[in-house]
């Protein structure tokens, strides 16, 4: 069986991992994770955080914009529950809006009518690492004095006319699950685009601590001072991403590799959709899908391909026709897009290990079930 999904690794693992045995530093913010905050530091132009998960890093961006019971947040309905969990934990409201069907993003169109006096913030979730309609996205905002949180998850790598996915906002956010091209098990990021956050970030990420100043000598002594959590991944995690933060430049060459053979291949077929990737945007591979012509469709050719020995997956549940969804949030005008395209939606088999000759097969054998 082709899997769907293979984390990557480096080879360099066992070699970082009995430096850190000699270190014998295994909580957060040791050497490697202090190598993996500069290097991000440094790519992205920002200040960042290295966090145990994108979901924490969304749920201390909701803690830092002061999300309060009744405050309104908009974000698509076709995202990961963490996009929207992170806001309802502080007592928000849910707005969900369609998406583009060409992109699988929020439709930007949508989003101002959708605004009310409640209105915080507006959530752009980068789907498959493509980039949302920033400028009138930063525009909205802008004109109404709300925050932009960019959920880029999915995200690491792209860009949207030359400016990193994740740094156009307020705040950003990036996954390290084991699903992610870039990835360390469980961890994530958060990017602090806006100076106003940047010392509160470093409290709430220590348990609304001021640790961080004491270790620096900016005091004599660390005490609670505003809330937060322990949102500090141990250096295990930090270790990990580290060896494919040297080899991000390959890992994503590759990737782009695989996703160029697969839309050459299967462009000329008829009866499905390839994603389309706007003018200047640069994705980063981070998976690739087609669409088949119905919910039924779709599920014939899961079948199918698991007899031929290759994994295919669809992807979310629209959130807001979910129990809590419904319970949490509204849709706002109708649902023309987001349920329809969802059902269409096949994600194959993307990863750095990856045979050519397994994509090659893959292509053959979606030819010949259309033939």
């Amino acid at each position: 069986m082709i899997p769907f999904n293979v984390p990557v690794k480096t080879g360099k693992e066992e070699k970082y991992f009995l430096e850190l045995m000699q270190n014998s530093k295994f909580s957060g913010d040791g050497p490697f994770t202090k190598k993996c905050t500069n290097w991000f530091d440094n790519y992205l132009s920002s200040n960042t955080l290295l966090t145990t998960s994108c979901t924490h890093a969304l749920e201390m961006a909701a803690i830092l914009i002061d999300i309060k019971d009744g405050d309104e947040v908009i974000m698509p309905s076709y995202t990961f529950v963490s996009t929207a969990n992170a806001f309802v934990l502080r007592g928000a409201k849910i707005i969900f809006v369609d998406i583009r069907p060409d992109t699988m993003n929020i439709d930007e169109a949508k989003i101002e009518s959708a605004i009310t006096s409640k209105t915080k913030a507006i959530v752009p979730v980068h789907y498959a690492g493509v980039a949302c309609e920033m400028d009138t996205i930063m525009d909205i905002a802008k004109k109404y004095h709300i925050y932009v949180i960019e959920d880029a998850a999915q995200g690491m790598m792209s860009s949207y006319k030359g400016q990193e996915l994740g740094t156009i906002g307020d705040i950003g956010t990036y996954s390290f699950h084991e699903t992610k091209n870039y990835h360390c098990g469980e961890g994530g990021l958060l990017i602090i685009n806006n100076d106003k956050f940047k010392e509160r970030a470093e409290i709430i990420r220590e348990k609304g601590t001021n640790r961080g100043q004491f270790f620096r000598g900016q005091i004599d002594k660390y005490t609670w001072v505003d809330v937060g959590s322990s949102y500090l991944p141990s250096e295990l995690n930090a270790m990990f991403l580290y060896s494919q933060l040297e080899i991000t430049n390959t890992i994503n060459a590759k990737r782009l590799v695989i996703w160029n053979k697969y839309y050459d291949g299967l462009k000329n077929i008829k009866e499905i959709e390839l994603a389309y990737i706007p003018t200047d945007v640069v994705h980063n591979a981070h998976m690739f899908y087609i669409k088949l012509t119905s919910l039924s469709e779709r599920t014939k050719l899961i079948d199918f391909l698991k007899t031929k020995n290759i994994s295919s997956v669809f992807h979310y549940i629209p959130l807001h026709s979910s129990p809590y969804g419904e319970k949490t949030g509204i849709f706002d005008a109708n649902d023309i897009y987001t349920t329809k395209e969802s059902e269409r939606l096949l994600r194959l088999p993307l990863y750095y290990e990856l045979s050519f000759e397994n994509v090659e097969y893959i292509i053959k054998t979606l030819n010949g079930y259309f033939k």
